[in-house]
């Protein structure tokens, strides 16, 4: 018989204190979000200062990721807001991607030189799949109003990003592999991320950052909220042994003998 308590349940309110927790500890300058899959459309629409994208106007969804991290949004995504039957709608599984896009022709002569190679690049994409789903909702973790979401988000340099890496491996060692699908990089964060319900660290590619306005230096972790919590424990841990960010430069011409005493010396 198992006598330990169970963990505390992750709402609203908890990630909003790991988000906050999160920003403290390694400086971000986006707000954490999360993302929550929807079946019924309807039940999207009934959280609490939720916006929908304007009629008539469609965004990608880098796009409408960027309205929430950077101005605050929580809005409400179906398909009427995104590219339909495109990669943009079908990574979150809103639908599947049309013929255009699986048979190649979309991107031959562009991203790839042929359409045997741009069918291979929509053939091993990871997406959501589609026929359950009907809406997606993007908040930030801060306002609490996805209790819990699905997964949790957030942009940083390489330098946050392994430390957060770190601080998954403080309490309970494990070694991450990620993918890298090229164009179309949603499909490596928020995509694996919700399709898998797993660590998912992306490169991002080409349309976020020339229409998402992901800066040069900016990665994108998407994580179950468990892990989100997980990664945040191991970073106060982390910071006790003085492993902190921002990462001090040691000076490539000093003797690195006293950094790494403090660094890497463990319990004797």
């Amino acid at each position: 018989m198992n006598d330990m308590p169970s963990p505390p349940s992750l709402d609203g309110k908890a990630l909003a204190h790991l988000a906050e927790q999160l920003n403290q500890l390694l400086r971000l300058r986006t707000f954490p979000i999360g993302m929550k899959l929807f079946e019924d459309v309807e039940a999207m629409e009934a959280i609490p200062g939720l916006r929908r994208p304007a009629r008539g106007k469609t965004f990608s969804t880098c796009q409408l990721v960027t309205q929430s991290r950077m101005a605050g949004f929580t809005l409400g995504v179906t398909t009427e807001n995104v590219p339909p039957f495109s990669s943009c709608s079908s990574v979150i599984g809103l639908d599947a991607p049309g013929e255009i896009y699986t048979s190649g022709r979309k991107m031959e002569g562009v991203w790839f030189e042929n359409r045997a190679a741009a069918a291979a690049h929509q053939a091993q994409m990871p997406r959501v799949p589609p026929g359950r789903y009907n809406g997606l909702a993007i908040s930030p973790l801060r306002s609490g109003r996805l209790s819990p979401p699905d997964v949790c988000l957030f942009y940083g340099n390489p330098a946050q990003m392994i430390l957060f890496i770190n601080g998954l491996q403080w309490r309970n060692y494990r070694r991450y592999d990620f993918s890298i699908t090229g164009e179309s990089a949603c499909a490596d964060s928020w995509g694996h991320a919700l399709k898998t319900r797993t660590v998912s660290l992306s490169i991002p590619c080409y349309a976020e950052r020339r229409y998402g306005a992901v800066a040069d230096d900016e990665m994108l972790m998407a994580c179950p909220p468990e892990d989100f919590q997980r990664a945040v424990t191991g970073l106060h841990g982390l910071a006790k042994a003085g492993l902190r960010y921002p990462i001090m430069p040691f000076g490539p011409q000093a003797d690195p003998g006293e950094g790494m005493a403090k660094s890497y010396a463990g319990k004797s």
